[in-house]
């Protein structure tokens, strides 16, 4: 019997061998990495559920410093991807179910390569480069302790979200993000955007410069020039 979650709970797997990453893709997770689910009841709409990733991926990079220093060079990848080094150390799914236009749960499932990264042919052609911490630091960070420490930040940021809504998650998102003035592409679909990236509008929305002028991109893979 599934027990009947009434308020924030996170789920954390000692061995998963089915992870999914975005839209559909697998998520390869070798022993000794980290995979935790956060099941909310959030209330609200999609759209307020969806702003929840950045609220999970800024608790995923400051846990990460808490746990190994401010010499981590950790950035965020719209809308929600850590990066260490330039390479790909975690990423972040939501999926939800609601009725009358609102969320009634919502699970936020993230991975994080501790131990190691999965080989780069078991990933799809263009796909950003992955790293694990123990890789590119020699650092040794258990899951538990991961857990300990993104329970904490989330739960600040999440605080900060309820009192002052997406404008401070946006500020502190944008100053850790990755490319931030740079040339980028955003593809969704068989449609491709190139432009300077400039930020995350109030929505979340990707800001892209284009030679067509100012355009807000709300879903797309992002694409970095030279990898």
């Amino acid at each position: 019997m599934v027990p009947r979650l009434g308020g924030p709970t996170w789920i954390m797997a000692r061995r998963q061998e089915a992870g999914r990453g975005r839209r559909g893709r697998g998520w390869t997770d070798p022993p000794g990495n980290f995979a935790a689910t956060l099941v909310l009841r959030p209330g609200g709409s999609p759209a307020d559920a969806a702003r929840l990733s950045f609220v999970a991926a800024l608790a995923m990079h400051d846990a990460l410093v808490h746990l190994c220093g401010p010499h981590l060079n950790l950035a965020l990848k719209w809308p929600n991807d850590v990066l260490l080094n330039g390479g790909k150390l975690a990423g972040i799914l939501l999926e939800s179910v609601g009725s009358g236009g609102e969320v009634t749960a919502l699970a936020i499932g993230i991975g994080v390569n501790l131990e190691a990264a999965p080989s780069p042919d078991l990933l799809e052609p263009g796909a950003m480069r992955p790293v694990s911490l123990r890789g590119e630091t020699g650092l040794i960070v258990t899951p538990d302790d991961v857990l300990d420490a993104l329970a904490r930040s989330f739960d600040h940021w999440w605080r900060q979200t309820r009192a002052y809504g997406f404008a401070p998650i946006r500020a502190a998102w944008l100053a850790r993000a990755a490319r931030l003035g740079e040339t980028i592409t955003a593809r969704a679909g068989a449609v491709e955007t190139t432009g300077r990236f400039e930020g995350i509008d109030e929505t979340g929305a990707l800001l892209l410069v284009t030679a067509r002028g100012r355009q807000a991109i709300p879903a797309a893979d992002i694409y970095f020039s030279g990898g």
